[in-house]
């Protein structure tokens, strides 16, 4: 699909570029202050490695939590596609306190308050699984852009942590960019699914390569426009 058939038709206050702009410039500033992590060298993506992030006890403890919990991936209602995500999933219980003390990590990297971080995923990959490639935004001329507009908004940017390292196969590649991350225990791969000025940036199509021996585990944690925690809070009775 074009980026002109995706653009909307009026304004959008959940898929605000101004807002997506400043946080992007906000997180770039963030990013690139840190010793610890490196910038990519590719052009038309914001794309960064920080590692020896997760120490092996804490991505051993994130494993044994997905392993409990995974079941079959899915995809939005209406983009199904099959064998396109075949991979095990769970979400994490952000209150569990090995989860919520590496999220205040990892959002501390980012400079962005936790609060607009939608729950953490964990994926499990074994051998021939897979996810094709996928932009992490938002289309919003799909039909569930209706449901996840007004929870929360625009998801700005991604923040994705190897937990160990299969033994062949499993690369994150970017293929516009012809770039590809290879899975190291601990390793964070963090990118911007905006371009500087807020639009939606194309070249952040990305795939998790087919693994070929051995496992993938990782966590992947989407950034929203907005607080995405306090609009999908269910206040008490």
């Amino acid at each position: 699909m074009s980026a002109e058939a995706e653009a909307p038709a009026k304004f959008d206050p959940n898929n605000d570029p101004a807002k997506l702009a400043r946080v992007g410039a906000h997180v770039t500033k963030k990013l690139e202050a840190n010793p610890f992590i490196q910038k990519v060298d590719v052009p038309d993506l914001q794309l960064y490695i920080y590692q020896g992030f997760l120490s092996e006890k804490d991505c051993q403890i994130l494993i044994k939590k997905i392993d409990k919990d995974a079941v079959p991936s899915t995809l939005y209602k209406g983009t199904e596609q099959a064998g396109f995500r075949t991979s095990y999933s769970c979400h994490l219980n952000r209150w569990d306190p090995d989860v919520s003390r590496l999220e205040a990590r990892m959002s501390q990297v980012l400079g962005i308050d936790n609060g607009y971080a939608e729950t953490m995923q964990g994926q499990r990959y074994a051998v021939g699984q897979e996810f094709r490639a996928h932009h992490d935004f938002f289309h919003p001329t799909q039909s569930y852009w209706e449901l996840e507009g007004p929870q929360g908004g625009q998801r700005t940017w991604t923040a994705m942590i190897f937990l160990d390292e299969p033994a062949d196969g499993g690369t994150t590649e970017f293929p516009h960019v012809q770039i590809g991350v290879r899975p190291q225990a601990g390793t964070m791969a963090i990118w911007n699914n905006m371009k500087p000025d807020g639009t939606l940036n194309y070249k952040s199509l990305h795939t998790g390569t087919p693994v070929k021996a051995g496992i993938k585990h990782i966590i992947t944690k989407w950034y929203r426009q907005n607080n995405w925690l306090e609009l999908n809070t269910v206040p008490p009775a």
